[in-house]
């Protein structure tokens, strides 16, 4: 780091508990076979589960205080749609799994987007399903300590997962569910080049597919919002070739003036500028 400058700052999180907790899962699916040989696994890696024969309401679902929900949605019939984006809607925090056979591109992307977490195809090994689920419960784990760590301030930002708001002197900042995801993606990540690819899977939850130019699109999206509400500064940098890095800069500012106080801005604006100003940061 460039002595003199400062990365976004953030309340330091308390220490979590180096023993994980005991998974708690349920399985919503009527194939028999496919049900036992999960169960084994589940059993195997010492998780607490429940076998769903069929749709439960979501309030239901909520006093189980489960980590993840594994679904067939073909037990579910023409009510399917409807069922995963009220659970995913309504328990933000529970990882849903689609585990499904004969599904089209279509209809995977239709579940990812009502926000399924991943969708995995049958047949498939107990041993995938198994690692999906516990890849998915990290996700959500990660989500829950960037919001136990406080607000994250950068420049004129102030960033809240807890509230998946973004604030520019106070006032919100009117961000699409992606657009917030793909900024605290960056932000966590500040001063580090993160790749097109990386930037895709966290965010979308999935591997990119070539020539998919939708990290490009929201990235634009959400630097037109940034510009005009904060334009003061600069926030994300593009690395061509590579991806993008989030380092708030002031925009005409010196390299070595903090990017993260709003009090030195106003006193290096303040100052005398003896005669030169310092090229505004390249993106």
């Amino acid at each position: 780091m460039i002595e003199g400058r400062r990365s976004p700052s953030r309340v330091a999180p308390t220490p979590m508990s180096a023993k994980t907790a005991t998974l708690r899962v349920a399985v919503l699916d009527d194939d028999s076979g496919f049900v036992h040989v999960l169960i084994k696994r589940l059993e195997g890696a010492g998780c607490q589960y429940r076998v769903l024969s069929g749709p439960v309401p979501v309030e239901e679902l909520a006093a189980m205080k489960l980590n993840a929900l594994v679904v067939e949605p073909s037990l579910l019939g023409p009510l399917a749609w409807d069922f995963i984006e009220r659970v995913c809607g309504m328990l933000p925090d529970l990882g849903v799994i689609v585990c499904t056979q004969n599904a089209t591109l279509a209809q995977r992307v239709r579940g990812l987007r009502l926000g399924a977490d991943d969708w995995v195809n049958k047949p498939c090994h107990p041993e995938e399903v198994m690692a999906r689920i516990e890849a998915v419960v990290r996700r959500h784990r990660r989500g829950r300590a960037r919001e136990d760590a406080g607000p994250l301030i950068a420049g004129d930002l102030e960033i809240r997962a807890d509230r998946f708001q973004v604030y520019v002197a106070g006032e919100s900042l009117d961000l699409t569910r992606r657009e917030f995801e793909l900024l605290q993606v960056l932000a966590d990540h500040a001063g580090k080049v993160l790749e097109r690819d990386e930037i895709y899977r966290r965010v979308w939850g999935y591997a990119m597919i070539h020539g998919d130019r939708s990290v490009d699109v929201f990235v634009r999206k959400l630097r037109s919002k940034l510009q005009r509400r904060s334009p003061g500064w600069d926030y994300i940098h593009t690395h061509f070739g590579i991806g993008y890095r989030f380092d708030p800069q002031p925009l005409g500012a010196g390299e070595d003036e903090p990017a993260v106080e709003k009090v030195s801005k106003r006193a290096a604006e303040a100052a005398p500028a003896n005669g030169q100003t310092a090229p505004a940061a390249r993106r």
